[in-house]
């Protein structure tokens, strides 16, 4: 699995220019699924987004995770993640995990996530309209295969 983790202030996701689902404070997830991804590698993002202290402590500094502000989390499922670039100018995406394992995977790691936190989701294959207001900016990059 491939992951962009933001930290946002606020996060929602449109569909036919419709909002489909919003957060407060917490965390955008940009969620990519490889072929070769199994439950190990939901375990792993599981843990890792919902421990990642990312989130400022009284102090300013980066000691507090999305399950201690008590946050949310805005789940957003992007195929795109595993774009391969090396050939020519239009990316490839024979990288990603067929459309049916994907979805499967996507939701079973939702759902392992909302055992956690509050998760709000995107449609899986829909064209969305993702809109956020990036805090700090912090953006991080998980890939379950690179831990």
């Amino acid at each position: 699995m491939k992951l962009v983790i933001q930290r946002v202030k606020r996060a929602s996701v449109s569909i036919d220019g419709q909002v489909y689902s919003q957060i407060q404070e917490g965390l955008l997830l940009l969620v990519g699924v490889g072929p070769e991804d199994d439950q190990k590698d939901l375990e792993y993002a599981v843990r890792k987004v919902t421990q990642m202290r990312i989130f400022s402590d009284e102090e300013g500094k980066m000691n507090l995770s999305v399950k201690d502000i008590q946050g949310e989390i805005l789940s957003v499922s992007q195929f795109t993640l595993f774009a391969q670039t090396k050939k020519g100018n239009r990316p490839a995406f024979i990288g990603a995990a067929n459309p049916e394992m994907a979805s499967q995977l996507y939701d079973d790691f939702n759902d392992l996530l909302e055992k956690e936190v509050p998760v709000k989701r995107g449609i899986f294959a829909a064209e969305m309209a993702i809109e956020l207001i990036n805090d700090g900016p912090v953006t991080i990059i998980l890939n379950t295969k690179n831990p």
